[in-house]
């Protein structure tokens, strides 16, 4: 090492540090613009944000963007560790001593100053870093437009012999997958409260969730034989909780009509009190039938084309399986909605050993819903029907069978159904 210092090597220094300044901004630049949010971005460009346009911009081509990142980065870091070495050769001589302190000091100042502190400041504030970024990171993008367009012509060519598809067509998650992670990693973080979190997903998945899954089973339906004395008709219907109930001829699969308590309240007026005079067959509305494998997005929209409120759930060949109101696809969403004739919700009760005594015929998504629970429902509709597909067989009161993170006992068995079930979860 000479005795006195070079005055000569001011520049090459002052030219090194200049360097460590650019990469340490395509650092931070990279972090930043592919950190941001895109929807909030996108939200602040509706608001008339000149800067979030920028960046809305920018990130459009995330490939094209990220290939002149990469670019300017590599050529300011070689390009500083080249002249770092001849700077340490100047000081040093030629020897492999040179070279070596060159390679550890640009290591650590590159990692400490161009990567770590500046990826680190950008990745606490993503949003106001890459709004700052934007107008110059839209001119290094332009200039380098030429050669990133080049390597991406290359990449995308070798990536195409692994059997590997880049293309914007080919996202591995829908724009729902990815609001549904989001919301979860909020709940998760404490941002987000449950009920917010299931009145999103509960949107979300009227498109994937059928009305079967949902409907009330027949053997639930309030139902009215029209060929019974109308005195009796009109007993039963106004003992129903119900506005709309289905009218039958002989056999509950032959349904003729729905009875509107509101058409039945203006007929007995008419009729001045007289139920004899009701002709229950003209009076009763028109069915209204929908498959079972109908979504609850596409119900919703029948609903609001069709102006009903009220559907009869049939399989393929017919047969009455359940039935589906508008209030039940909206509970799937808001969850559940009580009014003055609404008994209480029953058939979860929470036990004080941490244990939930649970009907039979709950709904296994009712059940996640109330205990943040993530019990499987694709095979199953009701926590009956999954034991019963977990065990196989129709178990035995006593039973205990353990599976996805919980241990079920059977309580009590009706015949072939299972109508109470103790779920505790296993820690």
């Amino acid at each position: 090492m000479p005795d006195t210092f070079d005055p000569s090597l001011f520049l090459p220094i002052g030219i090194i540090v200049f360097l460590l300044v650019m990469s340490a901004f395509f650092s931070g630049s990279e972090t930043a613009l592919t950190a941001t949010s895109k929807a909030r971005m996108h939200r602040l460009e509706g608001d008339g944000n000149l800067s979030a346009r920028r960046v809305n911009l920018l990130i459009k081509d995330r490939e094209r963007l990220i290939g002149a990142i990469l670019l300017g980065n590599n050529l300011v870091n070689i390009l500083a560790t080249s002249i770092a070495t001849s700077v340490f050769i100047a000081l040093f001589g030629e020897g492999g001593l040179a070279n070596a302190v060159a390679t550890a000091t640009m290591t650590i100042l590159v990692l400490v100053f161009a990567e770590v502190a500046p990826k680190t400041a950008a990745i606490s504030r993503p949003d106001g870093f890459a709004m700052v970024i934007a107008p110059v990171m839209r001119w290094v993008v332009f200039v380098f437009a030429p050669i990133t367009r080049v390597v991406q012509v290359v990449v995308r060519a070798m990536l195409h012999l692994f059997g590997l598809d880049v293309s914007k067509d080919s996202a591995v998650f829908s724009a729902e997958e990815e609001i549904r992670g989001a919301i979860d990693l909020h709940h998760s973080e404490g941002r987000v409260d449950k009920e917010a979190r299931d009145l999103i997903r509960g949107a979300l998945d009227l498109n994937e969730i059928r009305t079967e899954e949902i409907m009330i089973h027949r053997k639930s339906i309030e139902m009215l034989d029209i060929d019974m004395a109308n005195d009796a008709i009109i007993r039963q219907a106004l003992k129903s909780a119900h506005t709309r109930l289905p009218l039958y001829r002989e056999n509950p699969d032959n349904i003729i009509g729905i009875l509107h308590a509101k058409d039945l309240l203006r007929a007995l007026w008419d009729a001045e009190g007289d139920a004899d005079a009701i002709n229950f067959e003209a009076l009763a509305r028109e069915p209204y039938f929908a498959p079972e494998t109908t979504t609850l997005q596409e119900q919703l929209d029948a609903f609001k084309l069709k102006q009903e409120h009220f559907a009869l759930i049939v399989d393929e060949y017919g047969a009455l399986m359940g039935l589906v109101t508008l209030e039940d696809i909206l509970e799937e969403i808001v969850g559940e909605i009580e009014d003055e004739y609404d008994s209480p919700v029953q058939g979860v009760r929470p036990q004080g050993d941490g244990s939930v005594n649970v009907d039979g015929d709950v709904t296994i998504r009712d059940l996640n819903r109330a205990k943040d629970w993530n019990l499987p429902d694709e095979e199953a509709v009701t926590v009956a029907g999954l034991v019963i597909h977990e065990a196989q067989c129709i178990p035995e009161v006593g039973q205990t069978f353990s599976f996805h993170g919980f241990r079920f006992k059977i309580l009590r068995r009706r015949r072939n159904q299972i109508t109470a079930l103790k779920i505790t979860p296993i820690t």
